[in-house]
């Protein structure tokens, strides 16, 4: 099975478009050099690629027929990425959320609507009071 192809199967990649564009860039390598999308992969083959910051490696275990639901992706597929990676990402993703200090520059979609809401909240109350 082709390389762009088997990603997208084993859901790794949403299109093969995704997957031929990722190794035109070079992203994707087969055994240690790089892939082309129709270059074909077989068991035991060793894939290796950058998505979403993270470098993933798996072995493939078996070909599927055709794309596969989420829960049976582990029959054709063994991921050996480091959990450290998974970490890391967890990490980086905490990093940009205190990127920007709340009350700092313009509010954000959910600061207004946060605000919004707190004003309701303010005049509710003196609608009670009255």
């Amino acid at each position: 099975m082709r390389i762009d192809k088997y990603l997208w199967c084993v859901r790794y990649y949403k299109t093969r478009n995704m997957v031929t564009e990722a190794c035109k860039k070079n992203h994707i390598t087969v055994n240690g050099q790089v892939a082309k999308p129709s270059k074909e992969v077989f068991p035991t083959d060793r894939i290796t690629f950058r998505k979403d910051q993270i470098t993933q490696i798996i072995t493939v275990l078996d070909i599927p027929q055709s794309r596969v639901g989420a829960k049976l992706v582990d029959i054709y597929r063994k991921n050996e990425t480091p959990p450290e990676t998974y970490a890391h990402l967890e990490l980086l993703k905490l990093s940009k959320e205190h990127y920007r200090k709340s009350g700092t520059g313009r509010p954000t979609k959910k600061d207004r609507r946060d605000i919004d809401d707190y004003g309701d909240e303010i005049h509710e109350e003196d609608q009670d009071e009255i």
